[in-house]
């Protein structure tokens, strides 16, 4: 118990707008989106990268055998190399060998592929960047969604509470008639049992005060409603492109510029190369060897300038079904935006309905409290006078509280319908605006 108050002492109570900042601050999604958006950054420099000259520094020393024959090998990674006239004899003498060498080597021209990978690279960036801020809103739809939800839970518990103290009132009245014996004890029971009915309602109340909360602290931290929010506005403003259809978007580009970078990718590299190089051997062309440590350092050197030329002439059906993937994932990607638009329209439509609705109850409540208040007074006075039973003034008092329950929860219900609008629109701003607004009032 000491633990739960000094937990309630602890809690700041934050508007709703404030509980969305703390969630978008706080929440580890957000900081996953960032990081994302800034591998996606990182790609673009290592993509960049391409434009510059490789240089390579090499350098190698060993002891071994020097027999050679004639003969021509496949290329492969197994065996090593050897250079030098054939041995005439085979013999197992080893001497030492080294060698050094530094090679540059540049692109000057590669028809546009390296433009096109680092617009690859470009596109995954704002791909990720859309994914950051559709994961920023959705994350603020739920904090919102999860302060509207505890507000209704707490909206709740204020009308069970008010049907207890009702329902009591009631006990003690008929209380006293029995004690008079002016009514029988059964309907002392059914007053009794009524108000342990209106109190387990006050318990499941705070059950789901108790669960909002948590699912508010999941985003916002340990945090209390600051204030309640006033009467709802009459409409919000238009929303802007909704953050899932700027991301899908985004998935369409990229694939359209990892389709240009394979148009590319059938093409020949040319690169300007310069190497420096130098080779130690202890072996002689005779067969005889020098001993010592000759040979563990070069001695021979070399150098080269040079243009290669390399064509991947059979790489083209691998680069054509590589083609043909990418253009199945940008009709894929396509659907999706096309299915999204769809599914968000019907949202949209389905929100305004619920808020239409929401807006037709809430102005028929008064008159159904007023109507019902009439008909409990009614039947507690004919009860009193003898002339009513308890189940008519039993059936009043749960009429009376369940549209207290109703007419507490109307302003919240237009509310959430609201924010269900914003959120289909693609833009809580004006939502969260306005709740900012009335609440001050």
């Amino acid at each position: 118990m000491i633990a739960l108050a000094l937990l309630a002492v602890a809690q700041e109570t934050v508007s709703i707008d404030q509980a969305v900042a703390r969630a978008l601050k706080n929440y580890a999604a957000v900081e996953v989106s960032e990081e994302r958006v800034r591998a996606a950054a990182a790609g673009i420099s290592l993509a960049r990268t391409a434009y510059l000259p490789r240089a390579d520094f090499y350098s190698q020393f060993n002891r071994g055998s020097r027999n050679n024959i004639f003969g021509i090998l496949l290329p492969q990674s197994t065996l090593p190399s050897i250079s030098g006239p054939p041995s005439p004899e085979n013999d197992m003498t080893s001497v030492w060998g080294s060698a050094l060498g530094f090679l540059v080597s540049w692109e000057p021209f590669d028809f546009g592929l390296r433009a096109a990978n680092v617009g690859v690279a470009e596109a995954g960036k704002r791909r990720a960047e859309a994914a950051q801020k559709r994961t920023e809103y959705e994350i603020a739809a739920m904090t919102a969604d999860a302060y509207v939800t505890l507000l209704a839970a707490e909206e709740m518990t204020a009308a069970a509470k008010a049907s207890v103290e009702r329902a009591t009132a009631i006990e003690r009245v008929i209380e006293a008639l029995t004690k008079a014996e002016l009514r029988p004890g059964a309907d002392l029971s059914r007053a009794q049992a009524e108000r342990a009915v209106a109190e387990t309602q006050v318990v499941q109340a705070e059950q789901a005060i108790a669960a909002a909360r948590a699912s508010l602290a999941q985003f916002a931290g340990p945090v209390a409603l600051t204030r309640n929010l006033g009467a709802p506005p009459g409409a919000l403003g238009e929303g802007g492109a909704h953050p899932a259809l700027a991301e899908q978007s985004a998935a369409v580009d990229e694939t359209k510029a990892r389709e240009k970078a394979l148009e590319k990718a059938y093409a020949p590299k040319i690169a300007v190369q310069g190497a420096v190089y130098a080779r130690g051997t202890g072996a002689n062309p005779d067969g005889t060897t020098l001993g010592g440590v000759n040979g563990l350092g070069p001695n021979i050197a070399n150098y080269v300038v040079g243009l290669t030329i390399t064509f991947p002439a059979l790489s083209k059906p691998a680069i054509d079904a590589e083609r043909a993937q990418r253009a199945a994932e940008e009709r894929a990607h396509a659907a999706r935006l096309k299915q999204l638009r769809q599914d968000l329209a019907a949202q949209l439509e389905l929100a305004k309905a619920k808020l239409d609705g929401a807006r037709k109850i809430a102005a028929l409540l008064p008159v159904q409290r007023s109507a019902a208040q009439a008909a409990f007074d009614q039947s507690t006075a004919r009860y009193k006078a003898g002339l009513g039973t308890i189940a008519e003034v039993a059936e009043a008092q749960r009429l009376v509280a369940q549209i207290a329950a109703d007419e507490s929860l109307a302003r919240v219900a237009i509310w959430r319908a609201l924010l269900h609008v914003a959120t289909a629109q693609g833009d809580l701003r004006p939502f969260l605006a306005a709740a900012d607004a009335e609440a001050v009032k």
